[in-house]
């Protein structure tokens, strides 16, 4: 899978935080705790993947590296959204462009 394009459009980098997801939008930042070691990653949604009762969350490598889920392929998680200021994130900045006076001298 990786170099492939993922359903964002973006190549999957399996060096980056990244995760696939059946319903959260393209480029969410979430939270993915390790229930069973209480480790946690946050990564980007970037990709899709079928909705199953089994899996709710499929991990890049370097992100399944961080919360010691290389070796059991499987484990419990919480995933938690989260929004732009606890991810790290800033909002874009706004542009004001300066409206001329109607008036001239």
């Amino acid at each position: 899978m990786h170099g492939q394009r993922t359903a964002s459009g973006e190549r999957y980098d399996k060096t980056q935080l990244t995760a696939a997801h059946a319903t959260l939008a393209f480029n969410t930042r979430v939270q993915v705790t390790n229930t069973t070691n209480g480790k946690s990653v946050i990564v980007k949604i970037n990709d899709r993947m079928p909705r199953s009762r089994h899996s709710i969350i499929d991990l890049s490598r370097a992100a399944a590296q961080k919360i010691d889920l290389i070796r059991a392929g499987i484990a419990p998680v919480q995933v938690t959204e989260l929004e732009n200021e606890e991810s790290g994130q800033q909002e874009a900045a706004t542009t004001v462009s300066e409206i001329a006076s109607g008036s001239k001298d």
